[in-house]
């Protein structure tokens, strides 16, 4: 009889595994467009604008990537129910309060510290979302302490690239009839790019052991 159901179960992990990593593509990608577009806009010149557009946009960054772990676990329900809605608000809330602790104190050892602050703040808010959407919570507060971890790391290092790191590469100027386009590389953009790929690593962990048996 066991041998009879292994094809069904080999079936499942594997869309369990397909699952798991096309939301975690998915949700690293919300997050990173949604955070990228954020950190663009307030790194500048920090203007009311400038920073009611940022929360705007980590605030929908943030309630999509939520819907996101809806779909992944098959209860989608309703976003702006006041559970979800406290949820987001938090998460958008924490990427205040990380740049915010790293300006306060400033230099290196502002961005470790604010790292730290980070990852025990995104830690339970991971614990918070496993709640609503009816996970089991008991025993995982450790488990969902290395994706916070991973992307504090990678919110780190895209702060460091921006404060520590100022440099560019700029292709050969390259005529399109009347307008002349250059491609422009900054810190910025490599910075965002390594946060994409620490956000990566850290959803892939978190739907794995969200969709595992």
């Amino acid at each position: 009889m066991s041998v009879l159901r292994q094809p069904e179960v080999l079936g499942r992990t594997a869309r369990q595994r397909v699952v798991g990593v096309t939301a975690a593509l998915s949700a690293a990608a919300v997050e990173t467009v949604a955070v990228g577009c954020w950190f663009s806009l307030v790194v500048g010149s920090r203007t009311t604008a400038t920073a009611l557009a940022g929360l705007g946009v980590l605030f929908c960054g943030s309630l999509l990537r939520m819907g996101i772990v809806g779909v992944a676990v098959d209860d989608l329900g309703d976003l702006l129910q006041p559970q979800q809605l406290g949820v987001t608000v938090a998460l958008t809330a924490s990427w205040i309060v990380w740049l915010l602790v790293a300006e306060l104190i400033g230099d290196s050892l502002g961005v470790a510290i604010a790292a730290i602050v980070f990852a025990g703040i995104l830690t339970g808010q991971f614990v918070l979302e496993r709640r609503i959407f009816e996970q089991p919570t008991d025993g995982w507060a450790f488990t969902l302490a290395v994706p916070g971890l991973l992307l504090a790391a990678g919110a780190s290092i895209l702060l460091a690239a921006v404060w520590f790191t100022d440099w560019a590469i700029a292709s050969s100027p390259h005529s399109l009839g009347p307008t002349t386009i250059v491609v422009r590389i900054g810190a910025l953009h490599l910075g965002v790019f390594v946060f994409g790929l620490f956000a990566f690593l850290a959803h892939q962990r978190r739907f794995q052991r969200l969709l595992g048996p």
